[in-house]
């Protein structure tokens, strides 16, 4: 089954969760070094960046078809986000694991440090 780490809407009790459901919840990782995350106003962006920092998020065990469903819900056929194995530090650092990276414009864009804490509104 595939790994997914998520580090924005798709976390625990945020607004995209519910996409997660029937996915085996693995536990908290960090990114390696490597990494850098930024507030888009209703979801973040992670960008690869050689001088960024560690990014926390987690780690989920996820069919292939909750795989396709997050696929669409992150803009992968739309080029907003790329699926690409990321490497986490221990113990899920031996793991193939993969997250969705942002390939839009972060220019002016206010970064956050470590992870994504924006407070949630309802839906409606």
């Amino acid at each position: 089954m595939p790994l997914v780490f998520v580090y924005g809407t798709l976390k625990r009790g945020d607004c995209r969760h519910r996409f997660m459901a029937g996915s085996r919840f693995l536990g908290i990782a960090t990114t390696a070094p490597g990494f850098r995350l930024y507030n888009l106003g209703e979801y973040p962006a992670l960008v690869e960046d050689n001088s960024g920092g560690q990014i926390e998020g987690e780690v989920y065990e996820v069919s292939p078809a909750i795989l396709e469903v997050l696929d669409e819900v992150e803009g992968v056929a739309d080029s907003l986000y790329v699926r690409k194995r990321l490497p986490l530090m221990t113990p899920f650092a031996e793991s193939a694991v993969e997250a969705y990276l942002y390939e839009g414009d972060i220019r002016g864009k206010r970064e956050l440090q470590r992870r994504w804490d924006v407070p949630l509104r309802p839906p409606g």
